[in-house]
């Protein structure tokens, strides 16, 4: 991504790429945020960048056409900006906003399209369309809102992600896994994992309606802390307090809270705000500790049960301060049990990112059994896996032949494995069982040459994963005899 040299004008003001930290901000009391002294008005800097467009044709977007040679206007955003932006959103695809444009529908004007986003970003004067408030079912039945913005949109919080995630990226905590560049859910599984055999006991945190309570003001705060640039604090603010709309129209606003869980910038922001509301926090109050967080999805080991509930106590109290609530139906503490650890009590298990840590039968190298204190596949993420073979009722697929059924679940099954599969992933097995157990009921109800004999259709199963071990994907992973 190029960006400029930054410095200062003659005015003071920073210019393009500048990584600054302010240096008259007060310090953070034990990690938290603070308010500086001198805060820029936001509105005041948002009033002076709203100028008059320069009246530019339309041409090829990147160093080509009419106007290549004319780069930028007021605000120093580049159209290789721009245009490396379109590319991520692109390979990250996703669906069409509150005015239905497709990828696909915007890549047909799409130098057009780049070009009146930089003309309007470089000079200040683009204003985010609302936000599409869709509705997805939780796993408690309740609906969780997601917000997604329009293609155009994410390209531009793309620009602005682009061009501040560095800067955060050299201030964050490196127990904090989710949504950032080289870190993923299994690393951050495998430092649970790691840590659970030398703390006794964790808590498993989870954050109420992370997302939509997140203070605006707060965050500012912290941004203000690491980003001079007046310009992309006025991107944040109005993406902060763009509209959200439904389906049928019904349009409202944000009241200084909350910012849409589907935005391409918000991930990056909510990382900021729990950075100091708690990373740092733990860091200077408990250095004892270790922590693992993936986004508002937190695991803290602690040495024994009185520490833990005392540190509950405690970040339950640093959420009130920070405009959050733990979610105490979800939240817990849990007794890390293996052969060394003999003592009794009622929760020995947790869930974190799709897998159940729990006491579970494990073998060294040398093949000797122990109790260990290890993780696995979920129990609900199980059930979610299985609950796609039964809607898709692929066993009352008649017309079709095995291949058709190979073809639907391949892409599926490669997923899971890579997933689920990278701890204890013998663990699969008994949804693979289930899904055999489907495709002989196929197999019978397609073939009049079974006889409605489940075990011929069986072993039939049986003999083509050995004959075409490529036809499925988890045959290619042992799981043939499942």
């Amino acid at each position: 991504m190029e960006q400029r040299k930054s410095h200062k004008d003659e005015k003071g003001n920073a210019q393009a790429g500048q990584t600054l930290v302010r240096q008259n901000t007060d310090v953070l009391c034990d990690g938290g945020l603070s308010r500086s002294s001198d805060e820029t008005s936001v509105m005041g800097a948002e009033q002076r960048a709203k100028v008059i467009q320069l009246e530019l044709p339309l041409a090829t977007f990147i160093d080509k056409g009419r106007d290549s040679g004319i780069e930028t206007k007021g605000l120093p955003i580049t159209k290789r900006m721009v245009w490396e932006a379109y590319k991520k959103v692109r390979s990250n695809k996703g669906a069409a906003g509150i005015d239905n444009e497709t990828l696909d529908l915007y890549k047909e004007r799409l130098k057009d399209n780049l070009y009146i986003l930089w003309n309007r970003m470089s000079s200040g004067s683009y204003f985010p369309p609302s936000v599409l408030e869709v509705e997805i079912p939780k796993d408690d039945g309740r609906k969780r809102k997601l917000g997604i913005p329009t293609v155009n949109d994410r390209v531009a919080q793309q620009v602005v992600k682009t061009y501040l995630e560095p800067r955060f990226e050299a201030e964050f905590s490196p127990h904090s896994y989710g949504y950032r560049p080289k870190k993923n859910a299994h690393q951050a599984v495998a430092a649970v994992q790691k840590n659970v055999r030398q703390y006794r006991w964790v808590i498993d945190m989870d954050i109420t309606g992370f997302f939509d309570n997140m203070s605006h003001g707060l965050l500012m705060k912290a941004i203000d802390r690491h980003v001079e640039e007046k310009w992309a604090k006025m991107y944040i603010k109005r993406w902060l307090e763009a509209p959200i709309e439904d389906k049928d129209g019904n349009k409202r606003y944000r009241n200084g809270t909350g910012t849409p869980q589907g935005g391409v910038i918000s991930p990056l922001l909510a990382n900021l705000f729990l950075h100091y509301a708690l990373d740092r926090w733990l860091e200077i109050k408990y250095p004892q500790l270790r922590f693992v967080r993936y986004a508002d999805d937190a695991i803290i080991h602690c040495n024994n049960q009185t520490e833990a509930e005392k540190v509950l106590n405690a970040i339950k109290q640093r959420m009130i301060d920070c405009g959050l609530e733990v979610n105490e139906r979800k939240s817990k503490i849990a007794y890390c049990k293996n052969a060394n650890r003999k003592g009794t009590y009622k929760v020995v298990k947790f869930d974190f990112l799709g897998f159940t840590f729990q006491p579970r039968p494990t073998s060294t190298k040398a093949g000797q059994m122990f109790l260990g204190f290890d993780c696995a596949i979920s129990t609900k993420s199980k059930k979610k896996i299985i609950e796609i073979f039964r809607k898709s009722n692929f066993h009352r697929w008649t017309v079709s032949d095995i291949t058709r059924i190979a073809d639907e679940f391949n892409s599926k099954i490669q997923g899971w494995i890579n997933y689920y599969g990278q701890f204890r992933k013998y663990s699969l097995m008994k949804i693979f069982r289930i899904f055999h157990h489907r495709l002989m009921s196929w197999a019978v109800n397609r073939y009049k040459r079974f006889k409605g004999s489940m075990r011929k259709a069986g072993r039939w199963i049986y003999e083509m994963a050995r004959s075409q071990p490529n036809l499925f994907v988890h045959w290619q992973h042992g799981f043939q005899g499942a």
